[in-house]
């Protein structure tokens, strides 16, 4: 065994995942998860921040949707790493990935997300 995964969808996926706990070693890890977000979620997501790209300036300057989507989440707290292009003239963000986060976590960016508009006095939904 080197790596597997187990998305629990069913009782015969859970006994499978107790067959192999009963044969990995001492000393390997164990990690259990919350459920990853929806590809609906994912959906809404872009739609969101392509809105807010189309709407909100940040210290005067506009943002494409990847953008704000590594702002909102160093926001939150996700740790967001900038790395130098190559030819050393700008940065682009890495070290998260919105795939990763669980249905709660993306519920949660997807409110605060348009919590910032609210406060800012814009729905994006309504925004073009």
């Amino acid at each position: 065994m080197s790596r597997h995964v187990i998305t629990l969808r069913n009782e015969g996926l859970r006994a499978k995942l107790l067959a192999w706990a009963n044969r990995v070693p001492v000393g390997w890890r164990v990690e259990f998860k919350e459920p990853k977000r929806s590809l609906e979620q994912n959906d809404r997501l872009w739609e969101m921040l392509t809105r807010v790209s189309k709407t909100f300036e940040l210290a005067g300057r506009r943002f494409d949707p990847e953008a704000w989507k590594a702002i909102f989440m160093q926001a939150m707290g996700k740790e967001v790493t900038f790395l130098p292009t190559l030819d050393e003239k700008s940065f682009f963000p890495s070290g998260f990935r919105s795939s990763d986060l669980s249905v709660r976590e993306m519920s949660d960016l997807q409110t605060f997300i348009e919590q910032y508009a609210a406060e800012r006095g814009v729905d994006i939904w309504g925004a073009e």
